[in-house]
């Protein structure tokens, strides 16, 4: 049996993972040891309903666990909670936002390649259909030359769990899914509802929607020579993005390779940074070289 502990237990992803371990046979050999959480009533509510043990402390699993999921909220917690188990060098899920801070993510990435550990995460719409259709089509040039894009996705400009970085990582992975992850600079305009945002790459721009609050819109259009692809697209329970985020940590439990390197798992946490700082600053700002 492969152990794994999942905490940070109050985010959906928990309840989904914890779904996808007892409904289906493939995970079979899946065994979740525990579950943490600061939030207390969701930790029950999932040893009620999957009948997990609750964890008094969030590194009672290390030494024991082969595989973490870490779905806290609120990404300040994400490297404090990983970070003990990846000395181990055992498999690593983090959920968006990957981290808050660049020096988490290069710290913590840094601890995963001296350890051996293997690591995965951010957002689950990278693995949406749509988008992986506009990526194929961008890298492939079946439309010829990028010319720009369009991606839209939600916002929680007011959440208690990071405000800005707490939903922020979903148009970030998207974008960077399809158009690839080191734009050079971005600027921002937030406005009441919504926050205007470009991201500058060497030869063309994308621009971004974050409509705050509007959980079931999501928009994504690459721009061509030839012809211009994207749509709508619905993310949901029913989106096989969910099981396919949830295969890549599997798979590392089942000895492969990692399929993002580390550079690539940073860099929207650097880009999150740098659309942060415009809003701040209301001026376009570099995105920050990633080292690991």
């Amino acid at each position: 049996m492969k152990k794994v502990v999942i905490l940070g237990c109050e985010n959906s992803h928990a309840d989904m993972f914890l779904r996808f371990i007892s409904s289906n046979k493939k995970y079979s050999d899946v065994d979740v040891t525990g579950v943490f959480s600061y939030d207390a009533a969701a930790m029950d509510k999932l040893v009620a309903r999957y009948g997990v043990k609750a964890m008094k402390n969030f590194d009672d699993g290390v030494g024991e666990a082969e595989g973490v999921i870490v779905t806290a909220r609120h990404g300040k917690y994400h490297r404090l909670f990983a970070e003990p188990y990846l000395r181990k060098g055992i498999s690593v899920f983090m959920d968006k936002p990957f981290t808050v801070s660049e020096e988490d993510a290069v710290a913590f990435l840094r601890s995963a390649k001296s350890a051996g550990a293997k690591v995965c995460g951010g957002s689950s719409l990278k693995f949406d259909a749509t988008v992986q259709s506009l990526r194929k089509t961008r890298i492939e040039g079946s439309n010829g030359k990028t010319l720009g894009g369009f991606v839209r996705c939600p916002i929680s400009l007011n959440s208690p769990h990071g405000g800005f970085f707490f939903y922020a990582q979903h148009l970030v992975d998207t974008v960077g899914e399809i158009f690839g992850r080191y734009p050079e600079k971005v600027s921002l305009v937030r406005l009441t509802e919504s926050v205007s945002a470009l991201f500058v790459y060497k030869d063309f721009a994308v621009s971004g929607l974050y409509a705050d609050e509007r959980y079931n819109n999501y928009y994504a259009l690459l721009c061509s020579e030839k012809a211009d692809k994207g749509g709508a697209f619905t993310v949901d329970g029913d989106n096989p993005c969910f099981m396919k985020e949830f295969d890549e940590f599997y798979n590392m439990l089942c000895g492969e390779e990692q399929k993002y390197d580390f550079k690539e798992l940073a860099a929207p946490v650097f880009v999150m940074n740098a659309l942060n700082r415009a809003m701040i600053s209301g001026k376009e700002e570099s995105v920050g070289e990633v080292v690991i």
